[in-house]
């Protein structure tokens, strides 16, 4: 199944639902902010790239603030979120649904949850099963990248069995959670991902402090 589409009209409707000042988990931005990011991602190729190279992320970043400065009303705001929710460009790469698949799956799930968990009274979305398992196969995928500044090895571990070897060390720290919330200890959001820890004392406390995500 394709998850992308419903995961896209979720994370529009939660925008819509936010308003264009609604805090996010994303350090610095408002949903305004949000909002621009994921318009140019799949619109400015020049800002998509820079999301993927550290030189160029600047740029990027400089891009997605004049965007998002321009949204001066709720207006403007919602017609930014409508054009996002109608999907990208006729001659986009992420027509093809396996390259929209990668791209944005775990994109549209974390930045939706971005918004949910940013204030003090949030409660785990209940996922499709299917879904879950999507979000398993592509965060197993790039586990190993998004824990690269942890000194430890890495095991995910879902609740139903299944586990994962993101990382190799001599010690290491199983991660145990539902994919969902894997995905946002993965991504950096660790403190407001749903996750229990099986390790040392004192490695634990390393995977704590550590730098986690993109």
């Amino acid at each position: 199944m394709h998850f992308v589409d419903p995961s896209r009209e979720v994370l529009a409707e939660t925008l819509l639902a936010a308003g264009p000042d609604s805090p996010t988990l994303c350090q610095g931005w408002l949903t305004r902010d949000l909002a621009a990011h994921l318009y140019l991602r799949e619109r400015k190729a020049a800002v998509g790239i820079g999301l993927l190279i550290p030189s160029l992320g600047k740029a990027s970043d400089k891009a997605t603030a004049k965007l998002a400065a321009k949204l001066k009303t709720t207006d403007d705001y919602a017609e930014l979120v409508k054009t996002f929710r109608a999907g990208p460009p006729a001659l986009s790469p992420l027509k093809i649904k396996a390259l929209d698949e990668t791209s944005n799956l775990i994109e549209y799930f974390v930045h939706t949850e971005d918004i949910r968990r940013a204030g003090d009274r949030w409660a785990p979305r209940a996922l499709d099963e299917a879904y879950s398992d999507a979000l398993w196969d592509e965060l197993i995928k790039r586990a190993a990248f998004l824990y690269r500044g942890v000194d430890l090895g890495i095991v995910l571990v879902r609740p139903s069995g299944p586990r994962h070897v993101a990382k190799r060390a001599p010690v290491s720290v199983a991660i145990v959670g539902e994919p969902g919330e894997l995905l946002m200890h993965a991504h950096g959001r660790t403190s407001q991902a749903l996750v229990t820890f099986e390790g040392q004392p004192d490695a634990v406390a390393l995977l704590q402090t550590a730098d986690i995500g993109l």
